[in-house]
């Protein structure tokens, strides 16, 4: 799909809120909030975990663990013109398996795209 397409962070609050009337997908380990923005541009891509996450500790290891899921998928199944969020959820995405939050990446990708 995707495969060589740059990714970029998003980082401004105004990306973020755009996100949140766009396509949600929620899954057991996280929700994933999905937009185009700009045909033909880079894919995007936020993190977020709230405080229901837990203290710091538990909220930055849910981001890392987020972070990682998305670098090891969205080159090849997010789409150019893109923007993702994806947002932690309490207790699973910090104690899920990673192959889990792997699927749950892999079958959100595929409704919101329909491939």
């Amino acid at each position: 799909m995707a495969h060589g397409t740059r990714i970029d962070r998003l980082l401004k609050r105004r990306d973020f809120l755009a996100l949140n009337r766009s396509v949600r997908v929620p899954t057991k380990g996280f929700l994933l909030l999905a937009k185009e923005q700009r045909p033909d541009g880079a894919i995007r891509v936020g993190f977020t975990c709230s405080k229901k996450l837990g203290n710091a500790v538990a909220r930055n290891r849910a981001k890392r663990r987020l972070r990682a899921v998305a670098r090891k998928l969205l080159p090849d199944l997010g789409q150019s013109g893109w923007d993702y969020v994806l947002v932690g959820r309490p207790g699973s995405t910090v104690n899920m398996p990673f192959a889990e939050l792997e699927a749950d990446l892999r079958s959100a990708l595929t409704k919101v795209h329909g491939s």
